[in-house]
C-alpha cells in the first residue's frame, strides 16, 4: 500500500516540473501561445484542458483491455471530443465571456497533443487511479505554465493583472490596473508582449528556467525530437514495418 501511494505521488508530482507538458515536453505550445495574453485566459484553458485531462485519462484507463490496438487514436479522440463538448457546454453556460475570450481555442482541446499524447503514453497502459492522478498533475503543470505566461505577459504587455477575473467568478474585484502608475512616472506598458513575438520571447526564457531547474535535478534538457509526440511509437512501428520493404526496393 505505501508502495502504491509513493507511486500515485510521482504521478501526480512529475507534471509539475520533471515532466512538465510545456515547459519540459513542449507539447501544447499553439494554445500556450494563444491564450497566454492574460492570467484570466491562461488559467481558464488551464482549468478546462485539465478537467478533460482528467476525465479522458480515466474512461480511456478503463477502457484500455477493450480499445482495439489498430483503433485506439481514433477510440481515443471519440472520448476526449466527447469530454471537451460536455466542458465547453459547461463553459458557455456559466461562463461565456471566458468562451467568447478563449473562442475556437476552447473546442481544439481535442487535438490538444497533451491531451492525446498522456492517453497514448500513459492511460492506454496504466491502471484508472495511475491515470487520474497522471492527469490532474500534468493538469496542473499546464495551468502553472500558463499562469506563468500570462502573469509576465499580462503586467508587461498591458499594465494589469488578473484584469477581467470579475467576468470568470463574479464579484466586484476587477484585477490590479497599473497603467495610471506608469504614465505618472513617463512610462507604458510594452506592447509587444501581448503579441505573438513576445509569447515566443517569455515562453523561451520560462523554458530556459526550468531547463535549468532540471539540470540542477540532474534530469536532461527538454528538446524539439519527436520524443515527446504522442505518436512517436506509432511512427517507430510504422518504420520498423516500412524498413524490409525499402531494401526490397533498393535492391532491385
Amino acid at each position: 500500500m505505501a508502495q502504491e501511494k509513493k507511486s500515485l505521488g510521482q504521478e501526480l508530482t512529475k507534471g509539475f516540473l520533471k515532466e512538465n507538458p510545456v515547459l519540459r515536453l513542449v507539447l501544447g505550445t499553439c494554445p500556450t501561445l494563444a491564450t497566454s495574453t492574460s492570467v484570466v485566459n491562461g488559467v481558464g484553458m488551464g482549468i478546462a484542458a485539465t478537467i478533460v485531462l482528467i476525465c479522458s485519462n480515466v474512461a480511456i484507463s478503463a477502457l484500455r483491455k477493450v480499445i482495439p490496438a489498430k483503433a485506439r487514436i481514433p477510440a481515443y479522440i471519440v472520448i476526449i471530443a466527447s469530454f471537451v463538448t460536455m466542458v465547453q457546454l459547461l463553459v458557455k453556460a456559466f461562463v461565456p465571456a471566458l468562451d467568447k475570450s478563449l473562442g475556437v481555442f476552447l473546442p481544439l482541446i481535442v487535438v490538444n497533443c497533451i491531451i492525446l499524447g498522456r492517453a497514448e503514453a500513459f492511460a492506454g497502459k496504466n491502471p484508472v487511479l495511475a491515470s487520474a492522478a497522471d492527469g490532474l498533475g500534468m493538469g496542473i503543470g499546464f495551468t502553472a505554465a500558463l499562469f506563468c505566461m500570462g502573469t509576465v505577459r499580462e503586467i508587461l504587455g498591458a499594465g494589469t493583472f488578473l484584469s477581467g477575473i470579475d467576468s470568470m467568478i463574479g464579484g466586484s474585484f476587477t484585477g490590479f490596473d497599473f497603467t495610471e502608475g506608469l504614465a505618472k512616472v513617463g512610462l507604458a506598458p510594452m506592447t509587444l508582449f501581448i503579441l505573438p513575438a513576445g509569447g515566443f520571447f517569455v515562453f523561451g526564457m520560462l523554458m530556459a528556467a526550468a531547463n535549468r531547474l532540471a539540470e540542477r535535478k540532474g534530469k536532461e534538457k527538454a528538446t524539439l525530437s519527436c520524443a515527446g509526440c504522442p505518436h512517436a511509437a506509432t511512427c517507430a512501428d510504422l518504420n520498423k514495418n516500412c524498413e524490409p520493404a525499402e531494401k526490397e526496393a533498393q535492391a532491385k
